[in-house]
């Protein structure tokens, strides 16, 4: 139990890593991605279109040496699940959806670099640091995440996808909507990460600063010490896929400290170099809400009552997007879908019926 703890509340306390201060990636205050440089097939290690999926294969192949391990629950209508994080994937259906089962097929997948997909890199020899920074953004980015998804959509046969992105996920399914809008049939974010724009507009969005405030006083003065070495980006690169797993692990038990978790799905080993890979891509600053302005598709925001994360954070979102919903979950934080499943799958299934 304390292992499925640790790994499910990192899809939490990853949110606003990118506000804590310095380290090398501040070389550059602008972001290696950019909105239009998938759909342009730039900054990527592989060409949009999939190879041929090898016959009898569990995995997708979404290029060559990459393959992301999925499964999938129902019968109907494809839907896309995007987990959060970043880098943790679900190993298990979500409580909250599989009441719809009898009318969609809901698709689950470890994301590049996370759970039992591909981890292409083990560690950087290169002292070029920014050598190193290109490479992860190519190869594990936010660009390269953005890509799978439509090769996925490729795979699948579907000329829209219908995608829901929980957490870091729901940002990512709104980087992909804003590259292939024509792709999208329909949204749903649930609790949609606070890193749409940076630096971040709420100051209650200081998410480590609420963990420390909340621990007991003597682990106060052990996370702080953490937190240092967590932080040090300067030294990201001296490290290996290894070490960078063990971090995330780490900072899992300070949350769990503080956050009640309770009937949440199991999930898969965290990403390591796959979680930085996100941070160097978005860099210091950046504004992707113009970007949402063009997606047509309906799209539905939920947001947990009790969530670490506020209200006023989640409704970004809603006025980004043109067509954009919005529904807030009692009794309920980051994981509405497991907390209040009932109530989940009736929010969700009044949406997409809605929609048709």
């Amino acid at each position: 139990m304390k292992r499925k703890v640790i790994l499910i509340v990192l899809g939490v306390i990853a949110l606003l890593l990118v506000v804590v201060g310095g380290g090398f990636w501040y070389l550059s205050s602008q972001p290696l991605y950019k909105p239009g440089m998938v759909s342009q097939g730039e900054g990527l290690s592989a060409p949009l279109k999939p190879p041929t999926q090898l016959e009898g294969s569990e995995t997708w192949l979404v290029e060559p040496g990459i393959e992301l391990v999925h499964f999938a629950e129902g019968e109907g209508r494809n839907v896309l699940i995007i987990h959060g994080g970043p880098g943790i994937p679900f190993s298990q259906p979500l409580s909250g959806l599989t009441p719809l089962a009898g009318e969609y097929r809901f698709h689950y997948y470890d994301q590049r670099g996370s759970g039992e997909s591909t981890r292409p890199i083990e560690r950087f020899e290169s002292p070029n640091v920014y050598e190193n920074m290109k490479t992860l953004d190519q190869t594990l980015g936010l660009g390269a995440q953005i890509a799978d998804i439509e090769r996925i959509r490729q795979i699948l046969g579907e000329d829209k996808l219908i995608l829901i992105g929980h957490s870091w996920g729901g940002f990512l399914a709104s980087l992909y909507a804003a590259e292939f809008p024509e792709q999208v049939e329909a949204l749903i974010l649930v609790a949609p990460a606070n890193v749409l724009v940076m630096p971040q507009p709420e100051a209650e969005s200081d998410l480590f600063a609420s963990i420390r405030a909340n621990l007991p006083a003597d682990q106060q003065a052990q996370f702080d010490i953490f937190m240092e070495e967590y932080m040090d980006f300067n030294g990201l690169f001296e490290k290996s896929e290894d070490d960078l797993v063990a971090m995330n692990m780490k900072f899992g038990e300070f949350y769990a400290e503080v956050v009640e978790v309770s009937l949440l799905p199991e999930q898969g080993l965290p990403g390591g170099w796959m979680t930085w890979a996100q941070y160097i891509s978005m860099g210091q600053r950046h504004d992707y809400r113009p970007a949402l302005a063009q997606v047509e598709a309906p799209v539905l925001v939920i947001h947990g009552a009790d969530d670490l994360q506020s209200e006023a954070t989640s409704r970004i979102y809603v006025e980004a997007f043109p067509d954009a919903d919005f529904t807030v979950i009692q009794d309920a934080s980051h994981f509405p879908f497991e907390q209040q499943p009932e109530q989940f799958a009736q929010i969700v299934t009044e949406f997409l019926t809605n929609m048709k």
